[in-house]
This record gives structure tokens, C-alpha cells and sequence, in this order.
């Protein structure tokens, strides 16, 4: 593909990236695919991926910390289990296909998408809006540290599986979960990023004008989330999960190839 149509594909999904992963998660899906389409194998296309995630939760951290949705305190306590995960994930993304987990991913998100329609109420209103009611309990801190270790090993669905235990097990509805998250998630690309730049496996190039696209998709979105609120991002979620779910299972690679 000529470069002339390739980089504005590129942005533009990043632009779909950075909406989609700042409310709800998953949105490396399309920018995974614009870097594989760059001719990136998926091990470089996976590194490279980092750059737009770390500049496009930037701008969503200034954007819910300017909005006063941001509980700094436990996000950053929240960082420690996922940031030591992450180390460990990102070692293994770099021996390891990313593809073996698609199964299992795909499953898990099933399983988040019945929790969705099981208990709407939750993900809207949350049960610990406080900061000072919020705290990381023990039981809590191997679930955090697994979600780093996946994290860390591919950045697909992290941000569906970190709200989910943000609203599941801490207490907190979508729009303050999201915030926490993009904080949570910033901090863990940061330590992924500088693993994978040493092995070298980042283009920055490449990942440098999709993460234009990524800071343009998360302003837009902490814009919508303070606009719209949980209800909207509920539903948002139900939609990426869906997608989410039938791209690992296979089901939309079956449908196309139906047609």
C-alpha cells in the first residue's frame, strides 16, 4: 500500500483506537490492524502498538483529571501489582505468538459481556463513589497482577478486563473506573514500552503518527464520557465486548470468509 494511503489509514485508526480504548477497551484491535497492513509482523506491530497507547492515555489522564473524575491516590496504588505483571508480560510477548491467547480471551470476554446485562445498575452507579472508601484488598492484588502479566503480553481487551475488576471488585462506576484505568494503563505502557524499545522491536515512525490519531480518539472521548456519563459507556461496552468476543473466537474471520 503507497504511503499516501497508508499513514491517513493509520491515523485514522488510531483516531478509532483512542475513542474506543479511553471508554471501554479493545480499540487495539483496529490499530493492530492499520500496523499489520504497514507490513509490521505482529510481534513488532504489538511493541509498536505501545507508543500510541502511551501518548493517547496521556491526553485521556489530563482530560479526567481536569474534570475531576480522577482518584490519583488509588490508581496509583493499583499500579504497583500491574506495573510488576507487566515486566513479566512484556518479556514474554517477546518469545511468545500473541495469537495462542485469542481463545481465551474470547471467552473471557463472553463472560464479561453476561456480567454486563447481569447487573446494569452496578456498572452505572458503582458501590464505593468516595476515594476514601476505596482501598486495594489482598485478595485483590493477584487478580491486578494477572491483568498486568496480560497486559504487559499484549495490549488487546486490558482496558475490558481493568474496567471490569475497577467496577466488579472495587466499587467504582464506568466514568470513574475509566479514568483510573487510562491512568493505570499509562503507567503500565510505560514499563512495556521501554522493554520492548530495548529489544528492539518499536518503529517509531510508524508508532508516532498513529498515536496522532490515538491523542485525537481519547480527547474526543473524555469529552463524550463527561457529556454522556456511565449510561453511554455501558452501552458502548456491550458493543466492543460483542465485537471483541467474535473477533478472538474466530467468528468474524468465519464470516468473511463466507462471504
Amino acid at each position: 500500500m503507497e504511503w499516501y494511503l497508508l499513514y491517513p489509514l493509520i491515523i485514522l485508526a488510531g483516531v478509532a483506537t483512542g475513542f474506543i480504548n479511553t471508554l471501554a477497551g479493545s480499540g487495539s484491535v483496529f490499530s493492530l490492524l492499520a500496523l499489520s497492513l504497514a507490513g509490521l509482523p505482529i510481534n513488532y506491530a504489538n511493541a509498536t502498538n505501545r507508543v500510541g497507547i502511551i501518548l493517547q492515555n496521556s491526553v485521556a489522564v489530563y482530560g479526567f483529571n481536569k474534570q475531576k473524575n480522577l482518584y490519583w491516590h488509588f490508581g496509583l496504588i493499583l499500579v504497583i501489582p500491574i506495573a510488576v505483571g507487566a515486566i513479566i508480560g512484556s518479556f514474554l510477548a517477546t518469545v511468545i505468538n500473541p495469537g495462542d491467547l485469542s481463545f481465551i480471551i474470547g471467552v473471557f470476554m463472553l463472560c464479561i459481556l453476561a456480567s454486563l446485562f447481569f447487573n446494569p445498575n452496578r456498572w452505572v452507579s458503582g458501590s464505593s463513589q468516595d476515594e476514601s472508601s476505596l482501598s486495594l484488598r489482598r485478595w485483590q492484588i493477584p487478580i491486578y497482577f494477572c491483568i498486568g502479566i496480560y497486559g504487559g503480553f499484549i495490549q488487546i481487551g486490558i482496558g475490558i478486563f481493568m474496567l471490569s475488576s475497577l467496577v466488579l471488585l472495587s466499587g467504582l462506576d464506568l466514568l470513574k473506573g475509566n479514568a483510573v484505568k487510562v491512568l493505570v494503563i499509562f503507567c503500565m505502557t510505560v514499563v512495556s514500552l521501554v522493554i520492548f524499545a530495548v529489544t528492539g522491536l518499536v518503529r517509531w515512525d510508524i508508532g508516532l503518527i498513529l498515536a496522532c490519531g490515538n491523542m485525537t480518539g481519547a480527547w474526543i472521548a473524555t469529552k463524550e464520557a463527561a457529556k454522556r456519563g456511565a449510561v453511554f459507556i455501558r452501552y458502548l461496552m456491550i458493543v466492543v465486548v460483542v465485537f471483541a468476543a467474535a473477533y478472538y473466537l474466530g467468528l468474524i474471520k468465519m464470516i468473511v470468509n463466507l462471504l
